[in-house]
């Protein structure tokens, strides 16, 4: 992976060179996220700086050297969510800048149960995995992952507060902050009417499916919330899309169309498979993802939270019935 940020080469219709897209390199399968970084009179605003590591650092700092940008220039940092591929360098680069960092208040409470100095997250994650059927190898291996991020996300930011229904100024344009909770509880896209234009942080991917995770102490249904924003964001005039990973894109409305039907197949298959018999989530979850979780502790934490937010659903809309059988929970299909 190359060291250095890449500004978007291709230039969809409508594409002013306002918002400026920065691939920050990322250390697992995903490989960048990205940044935007937004230009005005007053200088610049930067959406979702990415991941705190070495390699990302040198990536931002070969592209502000070649843009002639100073950090002192950035005068506002915008993050769309709390996870820390696009919270991680928002402290260091506010250390560096001397300008606010924007999160709504309860993704950044999400951001002090999991680094926070009295942090919980990792136990209540891994004891709630447990409960599904996952073994204790594979439980220790998630709580060293998780603990790891700790350091990718020091220092960490003094946060302002800004919350969907709020305008935030960014390259000039107004942006209206929108609720888009499911993927990541708190998240926020930004919507600039004037444009058609949406900073959809990881709600609307392209080619990818967001993950969506049930959080321990949070909504039980998160895909339920999810669905939900999907249909209500796909009402929006999208021109051209900005997404947190991924190419910007058009087609907004389709493509929100396109993840709610891959969901859809992905319960009908959950659903079919329980029909074979009783089953935890973690069973569900080694047959649904297989070779992709083997040995990888970053891919199996999301793929047992996806597929226990698959299984609530299927039980919340009475498809599936949970069964504890003494410490353990298992699903089976209903009988109704």
């Amino acid at each position: 992976m190359s060291a250095s940020g890449a500004e978007m080469t291709a230039k969809p219709e409508g594409f002013s060179g306002i918002v400026t897209q920065v691939k920050v390199p990322l250390p697992f399968s995903l490989k960048w996220v990205n940044s935007y970084i937004l230009r005005d009179s007053r200088g610049f605003t930067v959406v979702d700086p990415g991941l705190h590591t070495e390699e990302a650092l040198a990536a931002w700092d070969a592209f502000l050297s070649e843009k002639g940008i100073r950090y002192p220039d950035i005068h506002t940092i915008v993050l769309t969510h709390q996870h820390p591929d696009h919270y991680g360098l928002a402290g260091l680069f506010q250390r560096r800048a001397g300008a606010p960092v924007l999160i709504s208040r309860r993704s950044y409470a999400y951001t002090q149960r999991l680094w926070g100095k009295g942090r919980t997250f990792g136990a209540d994650l891994t004891s709630l995995f447990s409960e599904h059927g996952m073994p204790a190898e594979q439980l220790e291996q998630v709580a060293l992952h998780l603990e790891s991020f700790v350091e990718k996300v020091t220092p960490q930011p003094d946060v302002t507060f800004v919350e969907a229904g709020a305008t935030v100024s960014m390259g000039g344009l107004d942006w209206i902050a929108v609720d888009a909770p499911g993927h990541a509880g708190g998240q926020l896209v930004f919507y600039a009417e004037e444009r058609g234009w949406m900073l959809c942080g990881d709600q609307v991917l392209p080619d990818i499916t967001p993950n969506i995770s049930v959080v321990p102490g949070e909504e039980d249904d998160p895909l339920e919330q999810f669905l939900n924003s999907l249909d209500r964001l796909g009402g929006y005039e999208v021109r051209l899309a900005f997404p947190g990973h991924r190419e910007p894109f058009a087609g907004f409305r389709e493509r929100t169309r396109e993840l709610a039907a891959h969901h859809a197949r992905r319960l009908d298959g959950l659903a079919e498979m329980l029909a074979e018999g009783p089953a935890t989530g973690f069973a569900c979850c080694e047959r649904l993802f297989g070779a992709r979780i083997a040995g990888n502790a970053h891919n199996l934490r999301f793929a047992m939270s996806e597929t226990l937010a698959h299984l609530v659903h299927l039980e919340r809309k009475g498809r599936a019935v949970r069964e504890q059988r003494g410490e353990t929970v298992y699903f089976r299909a209903s009988r109704t």
